[in-house]
């Protein structure tokens, strides 16, 4: 019998199949050669790769190419890499590749109450809709179109969306300028690409921030470069003072996971630092599209569309099992977008086109509306609940999105997340998403992330009412007196 030791070891000996040189740089052959190992279960999650330079002296070629091919599985979700650790297959189920928690059991772990961040409401996947695209798109593709995809993506696809984008956010983009790919990791790791051919060794990323994103910055070879957040946004000042930094990762509507929107000042102040240092500016569009006080914010590619790159993707607003995102970038960045060298793989030309039917029926921007509707409900059954059990707490980052941050008082929040696990609930600490650990005494130096995407709404008493007993729990070990745990 085989153990899940021994499914999840060294995946050294896997078998791998190479197309043929006509099929592409051998890089992105590796690459697919890699990525149908892990679809067709041929590599099993958590299994080690073999160090680059090893698969290399295997495969008689350039360690560059398997240094590429890892770091393009890496920013498509399929491994996982850690600095000092080998690159491992991502557990399948599980929500590193989203914007969760950075602890490495969490992937292995399914909670009766999840409030990780980053997860929406996968019981609201429009299945039945989705489907009827999916078999119009098989029924009605041309021949042609079933052949190998554009590497921009489907034409069609790419004018629906510059004229979504257009409506509903702001943006100033010609079809011409867009180009699909399979994600915002994807686009990151294109982008970074593009950014190292042309001499650049730093990129700016904020701090706290998506995990995922320093270590796609880092697999593609450049430096991360952490510049902190504060509750008016990015802190812009200090970027200036980042010498030799040309680029920057901001998500200006919605940063996750402070929930801050970057200041109108702030806003206008990091256009003007792209103009002066003739940089660029990726906008990571994260949860742009469900804001509950006021308008959603619109897009900064808007208002310096010549050195903004907007990136977008449907991981938040349909699920992530949806692999497609885009990136509107400036015109003199779409062409190294698409390069074999520094392009990834489009996504399936069907599911382009079924997208593609699902905006122009008006699909999307229904499900938009009743997504915007039942978060809002969640989110104040959630402000509800926590009032009721955890009184008096201030509690911030609620006005958009499907995450809010809870503060605590003398009480570590590290310690209140394993508290928590214990009582079968699973979620984040601010701490998990940052750079650097935050001093002690700070506002944000013990702060609670908490998801309500993917809980239903018959969980949510349950939920805050183990977070509850946790926090207890935890205070009361800090003051040497004991609760009990319910059973």
């Amino acid at each position: 019998m085989t153990t899940d030791r021994e499914r999840t070891g060294p995946a050294w000996g896997t078998f791998l199949e190479l197309e043929s040189p006509a099929e592409g740089p051998l890089h992105a052959r590796l690459a697919r050669a890699l990525r149908i190992a892990v679809t067709g279960g041929r590599l099993a999650a958590g299994s080690t790769l073999p160090a680059s330079r090893v698969l290399a002296a295997d495969l008689r070629c350039s360690r560059w190419v398997v240094t590429e091919a890892y770091a393009q599985l890496v920013a498509e979700g399929y491994f996982e890499a850690r600095s000092g650790s080998a690159t491992r297959v991502r557990a399948p189920a599980g929500p590193a590749g989203v914007r969760g928690g950075a602890r490495e059991d969490r992937g292995r772990w399914t909670p009766r109450f999840d409030l990780l961040p980053g997860v929406p409401d996968l019981r609201a996947f429009p299945r039945k809709r989705w489907a009827d695209m999916v078999r119009a798109a098989t029924t009605e593709l041309t021949w042609d179109e079933l052949g190998y995809p554009d590497a921009a993506g489907l034409p069609r696809l790419r004018r629906q969306l510059a004229s979504y984008l257009a409506r509903g956010r702001g943006a100033r983009v010609e079809s011409g300028q867009l180009v699909v790919c399979a994600g915002t990791l994807d686009a990151v790791m294109r982008l970074c690409r593009g950014l190292r051919a042309a001499g650049h060794t730093d990129i700016a990323v904020e701090d706290p921030g998506w995990t995922q994103l320093r270590l796609t910055v880092a697999a593609a070879g450049l430096t991360p470069v952490a510049v902190p957040v504060d509750e008016h946004g990015l802190r812009v000042d200090l970027l200036r003072r980042a010498a030799g930094v040309r680029a920057v990762i901001v998500a200006p509507a919605h940063q996750f996971p402070t929930g801050v929107v970057l200041a109108p000042s702030r806003r206008a102040e990091l256009a003007d630092w792209a103009r002066e240092v003739d940089g660029l500016v990726m906008e990571d569009d994260y949860d742009a599209e469900f804001r509950y006080d006021r308008h959603p914010v619109g897009a900064l590619q808007g208002v310096a569309p010549e050195h903004v790159a907007l990136l977008g993707s449907l991981s938040k607003t349909l699920s992530p099992a949806v692999r497609l995102g885009w990136i509107a970038a400036p015109e003199r960045w779409t062409d190294a977008l698409t390069a074999k060298a520094t392009g990834g793989a489009p996504p399936p030309v069907i599911d382009q086109d079924a997208f593609t039917r699902f905006v122009a029926s008006g699909s999307y921007d229904r499900h938009l509306r009743a997504s915007r509707l039942r978060y809002k409900r969640r989110r104040d059954h959630l402000l509800r609940e926590l009032e009721a059990r955890l009184p008096g707490r201030p509690v911030s980052g609620a006005a958009a999105g499907f995450h809010l941050l809870l503060p605590l008082r003398d009480c570590p929040a590290g310690a209140v997340v394993d508290e928590a696990a214990q009582a079968d609930v699973r979620l984040a600490s601010l701490d998990d998403y940052r750079a650097a650990p935050a001093a002690t005494g700070t506002p944000t130096a013990s702060t609670l992330v908490i998801g309500y995407g993917n809980l239903t709404d018959q969980a949510v008493p349950g939920a805050v009412q183990r977070l509850a007993h946790a926090i207890e729990r935890v205070q009361a070990a800090e003051h040497g007196t004991r609760v009990r745990r319910p059973g």
